[in-house]
């Protein structure tokens, strides 16, 4: 987001240690709106000062 980009793509799973497959590539559930929020402020304030 710091660099401008307007999507990301990301693999998630309840528990990545469990996923049958892709579990070290995936995102913790439980922690995604906390990261989701702190990227969209990221990305409004570079948007912002574009």
């Amino acid at each position: 987001m710091a660099v401008g980009i307007n999507c990301i793509f990301m693999e998630t799973h309840p528990n990545p240690d469990e996923a049958l497959s892709d579990g070290p590539n995936s995102f913790p559930m439980g922690n995604i709106e906390e990261f989701l929020l702190e990227i969209m402020a990221i990305d409004k304030l570079v948007k912002k000062i574009k």
